[in-house]
């Protein structure tokens, strides 16, 4: 969690964004639909602190470690479990954890997800071999 404590004016401003679901003087919860919304855009190339800017948030006020740790931590979830690993299931979880059959949309979606990731992954090994080679001829 952040050290930065939110003034009351800085929560006020943070509650009326439709991102936010909730704020409290350490820290925000955003809406599941900013979580997709931000990988989406991320993925094709914009910066953390731009998709935040672009989305009506103040980066100043928000602050540059708590844009960082997040997009870290969706991208990691949505990387593991696709869109769902974005999904806000604090309030789903009572006790012990159920062990239950995917629905065929969430196996979709992480099919999907997974695909997605090994297509990216395949093109970054791409280039290195074509830098690799480039070195190898000078």
């Amino acid at each position: 969690m952040s050290k930065k404590i939110f003034t009351k004016k800085e929560i006020e401003i943070l509650s009326k964004n439709p991102y936010v679901k909730s704020v409290s003087p350490k820290g925000i919860t955003y809406t599941d639909e900013f979580k997709e919304l931000f990988i989406a855009q991320n993925e094709k190339g914009k910066f953390p602190s731009e998709i935040f800017r672009d989305c009506g948030f103040d980066p100043e006020i928000v602050g540059k470690r708590r844009i960082d740790s997040a997009s870290k931590r969706w991208r990691e979830a949505y990387r593991m479990n696709g869109v769902m690993g974005l999904r806000d299931t604090r309030p789903g979880n009572s006790g012990r954890s159920r062990e239950r059959e995917l629905s065929i949309e969430e196996k979709y979606a992480r099919l999907e997800a997974e695909i997605n990731l090994l297509k990216a992954e395949n093109e970054l090994l791409k280039k290195i071999r074509f830098a690799e080679r480039g070195m190898k001829k000078k």
